[in-house]
């Protein structure tokens, strides 16, 4: 008999076979995949000490000498082969019917007291302990399955699993193993351990709804070398079946169960799979779709713009955790559909009243963290903040300060009413916030140019600062939040009482590697204005890098937007900061900048320039001549040009 090196081994092998597993007789002679001598302990994940039974005991498992092991199991089963149905249904009848109407497990465990299971029974015994568990509060099912462990009859149950688990269709199999690992059994118990031997021998013989029971199960199993083997298994048995695959739901769990770790082509052959079907979604379809793509880690780009358009479509029949899960799943495969955000905003909004301060705090911050600005949603939101501030929570408040400061949302004559209501919360939550916290709520303030007055007092009190900058707990991050608001502090020149010290200059420098200057802009900019006007690489207060900087002579009328007689005046001397930004500077879908850039242009202006900022992405796609026309008019704009623009595409951008 050949041996292998592993389980993995064995089964690269055993499934590329064309004729597997057709008798018992055959299964005698394969070595089951079972590795290096390990002991399978009893370890209930509901708190038992100890369980007692033959299905619980301790077992060892050799890779060498496994097939006496498989034999002894074999031997047990050996006088009967598959049993067929029951040809009288007035048997099966009484059976099933009592178990439909059981209400928890210790209810079917009582009911086979007086219906004894046989083996076509096991995998509707635990389906249905399964089901009832699953309709209890967490505190009933806790309870529930305590008793279920400790009913003598469970053991009975798990002990005929053992028995029977050779002779079980795939199925039952796959569904047992299913119920048996939902209701808390330890995946290290001899009971698990012997279905997972036994669907590794016969995995072959799984049809598509089997092995889809299968992969949503061993999605959710803790990580060993058996389900490690039965991942494997699955992605060398789906290369060849997944044109059999007909079922939206199969595929999806399918996907699932891949992971992350699977071949790209697999993955892609999947979602290829998909979007043939792409014409039997149904809603619930469209939104699992994209968490089994962010399952596997595949940005699809056709199969998620074909559920974005339908989700956007009929964005009303879809419940809040279905669309918040969208919006999850696409951050993390950093996909952005333009008209999925804006419909998923503008249904949040028309329905705004529905929604608790919580759902619409869960999906803002979702929305900034794919940049993207939900404008009526955040009007609609601060009208309520305004009108019933106090219903805020601590954690609500930052939230709010964040997403509103990083958006850099404008609520134009609301913003006063705004930042008086969200200041007068702050100082509520002052006496029991953490410094972090309180740095963070002032570091937002300040990023809106607002300074109250008691959060700063307490903050920059000598025992707060100290705190901040314990070297055990001091990072990068509360580096920067502290020299900005330095640099908030001294060029927003906002008046500290006297009482109180700056905050301390720690002297940040922006990493070199990160900030290059952009040579085709720098040429552009040089052909405009000629090379002895232009200087590279400007740094400014040690953090805020400048690509380039244009000083003109005084009577260049263009740079003072002033009139004609005014152009000579010293106030009309000014210099040019050509700053370029790049995607995930601006709100997603527009030229609103957002986050640093937002007070990066706003103490360039404090310090003397002129910012102009240049969107990298509009450059990419232009010819020199077009850049250089774009250039001019961005640094010479005409008198009365508009504000912020919109870019048309939608499509999603690359942070």
């Amino acid at each position: 008999m050949s041996m292998y090196k592993s389980g993995l081994d064995m089964l690269r092998s055993a499934l590329r076979s064309t004729s597997l597993w057709k008798c018992d007789s055959l299964l005698r002679t394969q070595t089951s995949l079972c590795y290096n001598s390990k002991i399978l302990a009893v370890q209930s994940q509901l708190g038992r000490k100890s369980t007692q039974g033959h299905a619980f005991k301790q077992v060892r498992y050799y890779s060498q000498s496994s097939e006496e092991v498989l034999n002894v199991q074999i031997k047990q089963t050996a006088a009967s082969t598959e049993t067929s149905e029951p040809s009288d249904k007035a048997e099966r009848t009484p059976f099933y019917a009592h178990l439909q109407n059981c209400l928890g497990p210790t209810d079917v465990l009582d009911t086979l007291k007086q219906f004894p299971a046989s083996q076509q029974h096991i995998s509707s015994i635990f389906s249905r302990m399964w089901e009832s568990s699953k309709r209890m509060t967490d505190e009933q099912r806790r309870c529930e399955l305590q008793l279920m462990y400790e009913h003598p009859v469970f053991e009975e149950v798990c002990e005929r699993a053992v028995t029977d688990a050779w002779r079980m269709r795939s199925d039952d199999l796959a569904y047992s193993l299913l119920a048996i690992v939902n209701l808390g059994v330890s995946q290290n118990t001899r009971l698990v351990q012997t279905l997972l031997r036994v669907i590794q021998e016969r995995l072959n013989q799984f049809d598509i709804r089997s092995l889809s029971v299968l992969a949503s199960c061993i999605r959710e199993m803790e990580n060993s070398r058996n389900i490690q083997a039965l991942r494997e298994a699955l992605r060398l048995l789906l290369k060849d079946r997944i044109p059999e695959i007909q079922n939206v739901v199969v595929l999806q769990s399918m996907m699932r169960a891949v992971g992350k770790n699977s071949p790209v082509h697999l993955k892609k052959e999947l979602a290829t799979k998909a979007l043939s079907l792409a014409d039997e979604f149904s809603p619930p379809n469209t939104q699992y779709m994209f968490s089994s793509l962010a399952a596997m880690g595949l940005n699809f780009k056709p199969l998620l713009d074909v559920c974005s358009k339908k989700i956007a479509e009929n964005v009303h029949e879809f419940p809040f955790n279905r669309l918040l899960s969208v919006l999850k799943s696409c951050h993390e495969l950093h996909y952005r559909n333009y008209n999925l955000f804006s419909s998923i905003s503008e249904y949040m909004a028309n329905t705004f009243d529905m929604w608790s301060n919580k759902q619409v705090i869960l999906f803002v911050v979702t929305f900034e963290n794919l940049l993207f600005r939900p404008v009526v949603l955040l009007d609609a939101f601060a009208e309520r903040i305004i009108q019933k501030s106090d219903s805020l929570t601590q954690k609500d408040l930052l939230s709010v300060l964040k997403v509103f400061s990083l958006l850099n949302h404008d609520l134009k004559e609301k913003k006063t009413e705004f930042l008086v209501s969200v200041t007068t919360v702050l100082e509520s939550y002052l006496p029991k916030m953490s410094p972090t916290d309180l740095l963070k709520a002032v570091h937002y303030l300040a990023l809106l140019e607002h300074f109250p007055q008691a959060p700063l007092e307490k903050l920059l009190q000598e025992d707060t600062l100290d705190q901040l900058l314990d070297k055990g707990k001091q990072s990068d991050k509360i580096q920067r939040w502290l020299h900005t608001l330095d640099l908030c502090l001294r060029l927003d020149k906002h008046q500290l009482p006297t009482s109180l010290s700056s905050v301390p200059d720690l002297h940040i420098t922006a990493p070199a590697h990160e900030v290059t200057v952009k040579q085709e802009v720098l040429r552009a900019v040089r052909s405009i204005v000629g090379n002895d006007a232009v200087q590279d690489s400007v740094l400014e207060q040690s953090i805020y890098f400048i690509d380039c900087v244009i000083t003109l002579p005084h009577q260049t009328q263009e740079t003072c937007g002033l009139n004609a007689e005014d152009s000579g005046s010293p106030q009309c001397v000014q210099r040019i900061a050509v700053v370029c930004a790049s995607p995930a500077s601006f709100c997603f879908g527009t030229t609103h900048p957002r986050a640093n850039l937002v007070i990066k242009l706003r103490h360039l202006k404090k310090l003397g320039y002129k910012p102009v900022l240049v969107p990298v992405l509009e450059l990419n796609s232009k010819a020199e001549e077009e850049m250089i026309k774009m250039l001019q008019k961005l640094i010479f704009p005409a008198l009365g040009s508009t504000g912020m623009q919109e870019i048309p595409n939608s499509s999603p951008k690359t942070e």
